[in-house]
């Protein structure tokens, strides 16, 4: 009976230590999954902030009738978005600093169409939130490439 005993608590010991090897093992799967989980949500969550911002700056765009002024490749009354884009990419400028009124306009600088720009962007500009101001930006940078 002693014997027998012992065989079952060596038995129950062997198969307990087994037991804490795979427990080991799915313990790394598990944290190797979730690490997985948190790359990829996070690149999506990237991705999905971007078009998140896009859509706001686009949406910014035309409530606030900056397409009265300034279409996609033409002139209209203001130069175009791809004309703005790329002046201030050339020069390293900063949309959002001239919006606030913080950088001199860079890209038409006929006194006349600075004093209307000014003026325009004073009324529209002035309660934005510096996070639509971004959104603004990156919208006219994304459409002006």
């Amino acid at each position: 009976m002693k014997k027998l005993s012992i065989l079952f608590i060596a038995l129950a010991m062997i198969a307990t230590s087994c037991g804490d090897k795979k427990k080991e093992d799915v313990k790394k799967d598990v944290e190797q999954v979730n690490e997985e989980v948190v790359k990829e949500s996070t690149t999506t969550d990237t991705a999905s902030d971007k078009d998140t911002q896009l859509a706001m700056g686009k949406k910014l765009f035309t409530d606030k009738t900056c397409t009265t002024c300034h279409a996609l490749d033409t002139k209209v009354i203001g130069p175009s978005l791809k004309d703005i884009v790329k002046i201030y990419d050339e020069k390293s400028g900063n949309i959002v600093k001239f919006l606030k009124g913080n950088a001199d306009a860079i890209v038409d600088t006929d006194p006349g169409q600075v004093a209307i720009m000014k003026a325009n962007l004073d009324g529209f500009v002035k309660d934005m939130s510096a996070e639509e101001l971004q959104a603004l930006s990156a919208y006219m940078r994304d459409a002006g490439k």
